[in-house]
């Protein structure tokens, strides 16, 4: 007897936009210019618009496998390169526009990529870039078609919308492996140096469908989704993908994320769901509150990549209406790990949600022993799944263990109902007279003060007892202006030796480029006595 059999359909990203140029053709992906107005176009039109960019690629002598950086905002533009590298089988290498030229250099010349797209803003960027790497021939400006001055380059630098013109439009996209390499993004570097993470079409096609699932971010073609999360990293969470998919339209806010920008785009766009990190609704809500304007379009913000303070969940629901969900992931998973349901009851700041299919979890102790119980202790967390990393990219050794666990380097509990909870950081631990302080537990205390918007702790150098925790905030005029008020409550909630030798209120707390709280510099600033 011969088994029955299915049809091979290989999981590669080029079929989320080819699905939603032939079901939703014209479902709109809306950009913000820097002037305030909007470019819009249906997912038939972006598809023929990258096809063409493929072929040109193909002109450049670009085959399956080799590495194409972007350099890019999140905008119609930086859309379509996206789909037109990985269409073809070609590996898209997202580079972070706010990291130096120095380190932008060092990553291209890891990746080996030959073809760098700008937005037009970063071009001077793209030209020092070029002048620090010699293996880089072009840089094809985006989201531009005329008035364009371009700097001197050692790269050949040329406007990309007079090049489509003559470009091919038969490129044929698909026909590899789901396994082959579709992306590639360095991590943050926020606590260590950042290494390079390898994205295949398997990963991020599995990665979308549990993104799409009604207990995760519960896209769905009725949605307008603004994507504030960056397109340069960590796949922007996976909302391109996960748009395209099912035809929503897709919201880009281009290189404005302040509060007003922000605002007239959820307006304007009728968005109905927000998505990116705890600072950028803190913006939205203050021009809210300033202006008294309203936002009934938005339904739900999705909320990640940094600790979300208590007071601010609850100010931020209140004023705007919405349902606030929280997530945890990193570059290393793709990067969703887990989301709270959209109608959980329990929702709460320092939960963020359960894994869906594909992902599992494991607390160990420190020496990487699974813990006993598995429920309501503090552990070293780990995760596996189809969507995790296995090996940095240029490294030969594996990232894992032998039964192909990743160590995030995250404190965490999970609850009775497998809802986890990040604890801290275990390279942010504060050792004090040999005994470990976490500076998390402290911050969503004082995080939870009116006034407070941000706080950090940190380990001071100490001639005693090694380090010291100091705290530092970004306060608003509703915060007690002596620092004793900031500290007092800390008092029978951590030990008394946890509490901070100093407080240090900043006008703008320094910030990486994905929006989290930048340790390494305040350590640089602020940690030697």
């Amino acid at each position: 007897m011969t088994d029955g059999d299915v049809q091979s359909f290989p999981l590669t990203l080029d079929k989320f936009l080819d699905h939603a140029a032939k079901w939703r053709p014209n479902s709109e992906v809306v950009t913000a210019r820097d002037d305030g107005s909007v470019v819009r176009i249906g997912y038939a039109g972006l598809r023929a618009r990258s096809v063409k960019i493929s072929g040109l690629l193909r002109q450049y002598g670009v085959e399956q496998g080799r590495r194409v950086a972007t350099l890019a905002w999140n905008t119609q533009g930086h859309v379509e390169v996206w789909y037109a590298i990985m269409g073809m089988g070609a590996v898209c290498h997202t580079l972070n526009p706010r990291l130096t030229a120095e380190q932008l250099s060092s990553m291209l010349e890891q990746s080996g990529a030959r073809i760098l797209f700008v937005s037009p803003d970063l071009a001077p960027l793209a030209s020092r870039i070029a002048s620090l790497t010699p293996r880089l021939e072009r840089i094809l400006v985006m989201d531009l078609d005329k008035g364009f001055d371009a700097p001197e380059s050692a790269a050949d630098i040329r406007l990309l919308e007079p090049l489509l013109a003559d470009a091919p439009n038969d490129m044929v996209w698909g026909q590899f492996p789901e396994t082959a390499p579709s992306g590639l993004c360095f991590t943050s570097g926020t606590t260590g140096a950042p290494k390079g993470v390898t994205y295949t079409h398997r990963s991020s096609f599995l990665h979308t469908l549990r993104l799409l699932q009604a207990d995760g971010m519960a896209v769905t073609g009725r949605d307008s989704v603004l994507a504030v999360v960056p397109m340069f990293h960590a796949n922007a969470w996976g909302l391109p993908f996960a748009t395209s998919a099912v035809g929503a339209k897709l919201v880009l806010p281009g290189r404005r994320l302040d509060g007003a920008s922000l605002a007239r785009l959820v307006a304007s766009e009728q968005v109905t769901v927000g998505v990116g990190v705890p600072t950028v609704w803190l913006a939205l809500l203050e021009h809210v509150e300033e202006t008294g304007l309203e936002l009934p379009s938005l339904e739900r913000i999705i909320m990640g990549g940094a600790p979300l303070a208590p007071a601010l969940m609850e100010r931020i629901e209140k004023r705007l209406g919405v349902l606030i969900q929280t997530s945890w992931g990193m570059t290393e998973l793709s990067p969703s790990g887990t989301v709270a349901p959209p109608h959980d009851q329990r929702r709460s700041a320092h939960l963020s949600g359960r894994p869906g299919i594909g992902i599992d979890l494991l607390l160990t102790d420190e020496a990487g022993q699974a813990l006993s119980e598995q429920r309501g202790a503090e552990g070293h967390l780990k995760v596996r799944g189809a969507t995790v990393v296995r090996r940095y990219f240029g490294q030969d050794q594996d990232a894992v263990d032998v039964d192909g666990w990743f160590s995030t380097g995250d404190l965490a509990r999970i609850d009775a109902d497998g809802n986890l909870t990040i604890t801290g950081r275990a390279k942010d631990l504060i050792k004090s007279g040999g005994e470990w302080i976490n500076p998390a537990e402290i911050e969503a205390v004082v995080g939870a003060l009116p006034g407070v918007a941000l706080a950090a702790v940190i380990g001071r150098s100490d001639p005693k007892w090694g380090e010291r925790p100091i705290l530092l905030v970004e306060v608003s005029s509703e915060a007690p202006a002596d620092d004793e008020s900031l500290l007092e409550p800390l008092k029978g909630r951590v030990a008394s030796w946890w509490i901070p030798d100093a407080v240090y209120r900043l006008e703008r707390m320094p910030l990486a480029a994905t929006g989290k709280i930048d340790k390494l510099k305040l350590r640089a600033d602020y940690g030697a006595r």
